[in-house]
């Protein structure tokens, strides 16, 4: 039997402002082949289908025209959980449709955790894995607010919360496990942030997450577990080091910060020798899309457009700027380097005086960025602070709760 892992699709992310559906659909489009070619049998999904709750049109249309293609497939089931991004009344809501074509959709915590155990059938009907689809764990899921809470009480009570809702699938998974004549493997799904997990620059989930506590141990994973398929994080990763938890990581680079990482998605294959030992295999993903990121002073900078240019390849580049000198108009200087070339400049960052950026037009005008627009709410944030002249030790406290606001504004239903 054959599963393949993946997650954090971000069907609908644009990158400053450029929309990506091209690269979005290559994938889903490969994705689908390779589930053809590699007789997958299970497609695992561990959350974040799309970008937000909000999807586009042309967001939904890739959505199910993936659907369908696997469900035409003879891959026998698709399990999709909700990640943070995604809002679970909209992946839930065609969720007794799908379950005609084998697509099992758990887009958030069930009241009966029970009803996030499947157990999944083979063409003769017999049982052949079991799945503990739990979905991203919003805090009003798994946690009671009393007043007066720090963040970090509030974050131990997450984590409690978690460890709590995983014990209870994973005794009902046994139980089912038992009481079967042979015993099948056992897959947990989550999407979570594990204690260790490698972060990106820019990714979004690094941001909400510098300096907090809710990270989770991987010992909340029964031993009754075979396979841990995550999401969240952006990067592929190992859990602790261990061959049987993983994050499939981002199939499409979500920004300039992942532009030189290695995408991949997840084979887990249970063989006749050994049923409940999987073997892991890593599928490298095709980049559909160029992009670069350049940081240097002003001539690190245009030597590497030269050899850019010499390519002749199409690309997006973002560029950091760190030099000593202020040019007198940075945008100006780089348009003229990259004419007649195929060379798209998405965004100029000055790292040496964005601390001068907020309030002050003639910088913003003089350096050729865009100020606030340049920055991300972190960034700008941190920047208030700053000029308000807020003490070294109160930044770190407020720098939480401004990570908490924010995390509480994306897990909206």
């Amino acid at each position: 039997m054959k599963i393949l892992h993946t997650s954090d699709w971000h069907i609908g992310r644009n990158l400053y402002g450029r929309k990506r559906y091209e690269e979005f659909e290559a994938f889903l489009n490969w994705l689908s082949d390779l589930i053809k070619n590699e007789n997958v049998d299970v497609l695992l999904v561990a959350g974040d289908i799309f970008d937000n709750t909000t999807p586009s049109n042309r967001a939904q249309e890739l959505y199910y025209k993936l659907l369908n293609r696997v469900a035409a497939s003879e891959c026998r089931h698709i399990v999709i959980i909700g990640g943070n991004h995604d809002s679970p009344s909209f992946l839930n809501a065609p969720k007794e449709v799908l379950s005609f074509l084998n697509v099992h959709v758990v887009g958030a915590a069930i009241e009966n955790p029970a009803h996030e155990v499947l157990v999944l059938k083979d063409n003769d009907q017999k049982e052949e894995l079991i799945v503990l689809a739990v979905p991203y764990l919003r805090d009003r899921d798994i946690r009671s607010v009393e007043a007066g809470e720090s963040v970090k009480d509030k974050e131990n009570k997450l984590i409690a919360g978690i460890n709590s809702h995983y014990k209870q699938v994973c005794e009902i998974a046994e139980q089912k496990n038992n009481e079967l004549n042979n015993k099948v493997p056992v897959i947990a799904m989550g999407h979570l942030f594990t204690a260790g997990g490698k972060l990106v620059e820019g990714d979004g989930v690094r941001d909400l997450y510098i300096g907090s506590l809710a990270r989770i141990r991987a010992d909340i994973f029964s031993a009754i577990i075979d396979y841990v398929a995550l999401g969240h994080l952006h990067v592929a990763q190992k859990v602790a080091g261990l061959d049987n938890i993983r994050y499939s990581g981002s199939p499409v680079p979500m920004g300039f910060g992942e532009a030189l990482h290695t995408k991949k998605v997840l084979i887990i294959e249970f063989l006749d020798t050994d049923p409940l030992k999987p073997f892991v295999k890593e599928v490298v993903v095709p980049k559909f899309r160029n992009l670069a990121q350049i940081k240097g002073d002003l001539n690190q900078i245009r030597e590497k457009l030269e050899i850019l240019k010499a390519e002749e390849s199409s690309i997006w580049i973002e560029i950091i700027y760190n030099g000593n000198e202020a040019p007198g108009n940075l945008r100006n200087i780089i348009d003229e380097n990259i004419e007649e070339s195929r060379i798209e400049v998405l965004r100029i960052k000055n790292d040496r005086i964005s601390a001068k950026i907020i309030g002050k037009q003639d910088a913003e005008s003089a350096l050729g960025v865009q100020g606030l627009d340049d920055m991300d709410k972190f960034e700008v944030f941190k920047k208030c602070m700053e000029v308000n002249d807020i003490p070294d030790n109160q930044q770190k406290d407020l720098m939480d709760a401004f990570s908490e606001v924010v995390k509480g504004m994306q897990e909206k239903p």
